[in-house]
């Protein structure tokens, strides 16, 4: 495709201590966090002025879904973005306890574990053709998805029954249970082949990748998701994929996630084994051909293929220095590895749990990470300006820019409305609906004569509320 739409899901972990002890339960405080926007919009579910989604997901985990975004750019200002989003009702939650006389401290996270192993997830999306052979190109890139962890894992410490505990390359590995189903939680692929395009039926589908960590550092977001749509473009220029189909995805990913130096032997369906890190670099191989015979198609192509054949580099050279500040489960493991050394503490000790916890904790005002980010030691993609941007204003280049100006001129003029991926409905009665078929479409008249109609009947009002 010449443009792709990217979006991604990320749910948080979500909990509140009070006098330094686990006190309200994530139901209670989530209904706090969100307290203000049901009283506003009826729902917990709603569609910001910045073309997002926001809500509360199956076991409370608070749930912010990106606009549809066509560069990567805007992609990590909106990710960025919804930490901020989050963090904002967290701390209005926080608000409200106070009132009530509990001083309470809510923390949300950005990881997909909680203490008790329970798993909250980061979903990726691509829009591709529906000429596109889902069966096919799901084929093409479990290899890919099963090793991708090694360029782009968050990390995590991992604690065995018996009491040792080893650093691992992701934190989704472990309960991965199969290649692609239509499944989300029950047996939880690595691949969603539910039919949901959120487009044109007859143009497009959505490519759903459950299998990747939820990212802390920028850049690592911009590997994940930059060299995903690499290796799309060269198949869908006709790219012969390697030969490498696994012979058991959910044996192979958790293979691949405990061999820091990606030489885990992965077994193969036509027999033999290969290194984790050799299926990764096959791909980087035909995506960096593909670049070279078609040039740079997208902002920051250069840059994903860069830092991917860095990460390559460093782990067959068993030396991840020279990715030291933008791969979250090598900045991780530094920092675990230095402080436990420095104390002279075991892996399992739990003062290196919390300090793991920490670097996933979205408050800036505590959080490892932002500290890390305001000394230049985790590497940016966006900045400061950008984040505050997206938080307000959709993507000027995609569907997202009609959904996030219909939402601030509805809430502007107090009118009552309903918003998805796809409909523009104000809740008259006329009740004019506007289908919005097309997710590259950022102009379109009926959504310009709808926003002109806003103001009859309406009352000019407060900006959107968040």
């Amino acid at each position: 495709m010449d443009r792709r739409i990217y979006g991604i899901e990320t749910e948080y972990g979500l909990t509140c201590t009070v006098d330094g002890k686990r006190r309200l339960s994530p139901d209670e405080i989530a209904r706090y966090m969100f307290r203000g926007i049901v009283a506003r919009g009826r729902s917990s579910n709603i569609f910001l002025a910045n073309g997002s989604r926001l809500y509360l997901d199956v076991g409370n985990h608070p749930e912010y879904a990106t606009a549809e975004c066509d560069t990567l750019t805007d992609l990590i200002a909106q990710d960025r973005a919804g930490e901020q989003i989050v963090q904002s009702l967290a701390d209005e939650a926080r608000a409200r306890l106070a009132e009530e006389g509990i001083d309470g401290a809510i923390y949300l996270f950005k990881n997909n574990l909680d203490s008790v192993g329970a798993s909250y997830g980061c979903h990726e999306n691509y829009l591709v053709s529906r000429a596109t052979d889902l069966d096919s190109l799901t084929q093409a890139l479990l290899p890919f998805f099963v090793t991708r962890q090694l360029v782009c894992g968050a990390g995590h410490l991992v604690t065995a029954p018996d009491g040792t505990a080893r650093y691992v390359l992701s934190q989704r590995a472990d309960v991965m249970w199969e290649g692609a189903s239509s499944a989300t939680t029950r047996s939880r692929p690595m691949i969603n082949t539910r039919d949901e395009p959120h487009a044109d039926a007859d143009l497009y589908r959505r490519l759903h990748v459950i299998v990747g960590d939820s990212n802390v550092c920028e850049t690592t977001t911009l590997v994940k998701v930059g060299a995903t749509d690499l290796v799309l473009r060269a198949l869908e220029a006709g790219a012969t994929p390697p030969d490498l189909a696994v012979a058991n995805p959910s044996a192979a990913i958790r293979a691949a996630g405990r061999d820091l130096d990606g030489a885990a032997p992965i077994a193969l369906d036509r027999g033999g084994h290969v290194l984790a890190r050799e299926i990764q670099r096959a791909y980087f191989e035909i995506a960096a051909a593909h670049l070279a015979a078609e040039g740079p198609a997208r902002p920051l192509d250069e840059r994903v293929l860069d830092l991917w054949g860095r990460a390559l580099d460093g782990l067959e050279a068993a030396d991840m220095s020279g990715v030291a500040g933008e791969i979250d489960w090598v900045i991780k493991h530094r920092l675990l590895m230095r402080y436990a050394e420095r104390n002279g503490l075991d892996l399992a000790d739990p003062r290196l749990a919390q300090l793991e916890l920490n670097y996933h904790d979205i408050d800036d005002r505590r959080s490892l990470a932002a500290r890390l980010r305001e000394k230049g030691a985790l590497a940016r993609v966006v900045d400061d300006e950008q984040i505050a941007q997206a938080r307000t204003t959709a993507p000027t280049t995609t569907r997202a820019h009609l959904r996030g100006s219909f939402v601030r001129e509805a809430q502007r003029h107090q009118r009552d409305h309903t918003v998805d991926w796809s409909h523009l409905r104000l809740n008259d009665q006329a009740a004019h609906t506007v289908l919005c078929k097309d997710p590259f479409a950022a102009q379109d008249p009926r959504v310009d004569r709808l926003l002109a109609s806003m103001a009859q009947g309406g009352v000019a009002g407060e900006a959107p509320f968040i």
